[in-house]
């Protein structure tokens, strides 16, 4: 009687360890899909995307170039600035923004960088740059959907003017 009692516990005691490790791995799961899945604000209109981006570049007392990678449903993945540079300009390479976009997946991106000038009308640099990236990140199927200009006031959307 003994050995049955004895293997009545060990049996029970394996299907209380089997259950919790199975509550852990649901709650691991869980987290799984949280880091996977979870995206970040959606940027719907160029309204939210022109919010967004001020918060993020306003306070900048140089020239600063972003983008706001994302996914396939245009949520975003990350925003990161890219290039760093004077009070009237900064160097971008469109192959460094072609590698982040491919280390991020993304299906597309959102352009943009400050005037710390507070002016954001574009410069023609600014449009032959958009159109420059437009042309690279196509190669490899990321769509550029608009480069906004962050200054005083509301920032300014080259695709709401028709230059995307």
């Amino acid at each position: 009687m003994n050995t049955q009692l004895t293997l009545i516990e060990t049996t029970d005691f394996k299907a209380a360890r089997i259950a919790q490790e199975n509550r852990v791995i649901e709650k691991a799961l869980q987290i799984l899909d949280q880091r996977i899945f979870t995206r970040g604000p959606e940027l719907t209109s160029p309204g939210l995307v022109a919010d967004y981006l001020k918060l993020q570049l306003a306070q900048q007392d140089h020239e600063v170039f972003g983008v706001v990678f994302l996914d396939a449903k245009h949520r975003v993945l990350q925003f990161e600035v890219l290039f760093h540079g004077s009070i009237d300009s900064a160097s971008v390479y469109p192959r460094q923004v072609v590698k982040r976009a491919l280390a991020h997946n993304a299906a597309a991106v959102i352009l943009t960088h400050n005037h710390p000038s507070g002016c954001p009308q574009p410069s023609q640099a600014d449009r032959t740059l958009t159109a420059r990236l437009k042309e690279v990140l196509a190669v490899v199927d990321v769509r550029v959907l608009d480069h906004f200009i962050v200054g005083e006031g509301r920032p300014l959307s080259l695709a709401e003017y028709g230059w995307i």
